[in-house]
């Protein structure tokens, strides 16, 4: 088995940064590469103007690639926030009020993936409160996801880059999934399993994917230490996405990580071209 077995994404909001995002999709295809994944690109702004929808739209679609996984609006991200469902008040609301418009965009392309990010931790505020907010929200998302015909993603982030965020741990994560599947009664929410975050938490990885490998929606991987590309650290990142195809997983690969000090179309010579 091995690389050339699975089906890779490029997350276009970590790799090629170095281009405009309307720039990014044909660079992706330039470099191999069938299918993209975003973050939500207007960090500012949860409902852009439809002529920026539109133009996003319009590059992907003339760079002939899929787009495969989308995030909901999460607050300033790359940044200090990890999210905006959570999150009283205005932040809350920017979330809500994005919920439709992000899976009306993902149901245009076909995108069968929309990821929501908890968020932090609030001082001064009961985190039963934001907890219970937060399931509120994510029943929205899972509704609006469905309508889209797509799974909503719950990920897992790592304690050592996100403190203030309560979602640290696989297990805790599979927990939202199952609150959300009970609350809606849909079963489309699943485990968003990065790798990366993972190992960061210090979890036993072989053991995580054959806990969960069938609550797992998607994967995202990239090496540790340094979260740059398979091959930079030690993690045996083959040998778990041979585990997790084995378990039954069959979905995208996203690689999320960071190309480190060069152009991003360098950043992928550990992957044979005609895998990509």
């Amino acid at each position: 088995m091995g690389f050339a077995d699975q089906r890779f994404n490029v997350n276009l909001s970590i790799l090629f940064t170095e281009l405009p995002l309307l720039e990014r999709p044909a660079a992706a295809a330039a470099a191999g590469f069938s299918a993209v994944e975003l973050w939500w690109p207007w960090v500012d702004s949860p409902t852009p103007e439809q002529s920026e929808l539109d133009a996003l739209k319009k590059a992907i679609e003339d760079a002939g690639v899929r787009l495969t996984g989308l995030n909901f609006y999460a607050g300033q991200l790359p940044g200090p926030d990890r999210g905006a469902l959570s999150i009283p008040g205005e932040e809350s609301e920017k979330f809500r009020a994005n919920v439709d418009v992000a899976a009306d965009f993902a149901a245009s392309l076909g995108c069968g993936a929309l990821n929501a990010l908890y968020g932090n931790r609030v001082d001064g505020v009961d985190p039963a409160e934001q907890d219970a907010l937060a399931l509120e929200n994510l029943t929205l998302a899972a509704r609006a996801a469905h309508r889209a015909g797509a799974i909503l993603l719950i990920e897992a982030l790592n304690r050592p880059e996100s403190p203030k965020c309560p979602i640290v741990s696989a297990p805790k994560a599979v927990e939202i999934v199952d609150a959300v599947n009970a609350a809606t009664g849909l079963g489309n929410a699943k485990f968003l399993m990065d790798l990366y975050h993972l190992s960061m938490n210090g979890e036993d990885l072989p053991a995580v994917v054959e806990r969960y490998a069938a609550k797992t929606g998607h994967v995202q991987i990239a090496d540790n230490p340094g979260r740059g590309a398979p091959g930079t650290g030690s993690l045996p990142l083959e040998e778990l996405l041979d585990q997790l195809k084995k378990a039954g997983y069959d979905g995208w690969i996203g690689l999320e990580y960071k190309p480190g000090d060069r152009p991003s179309a360098e950043a992928f010579e550990w992957l044979p071209r005609d895998a990509r």
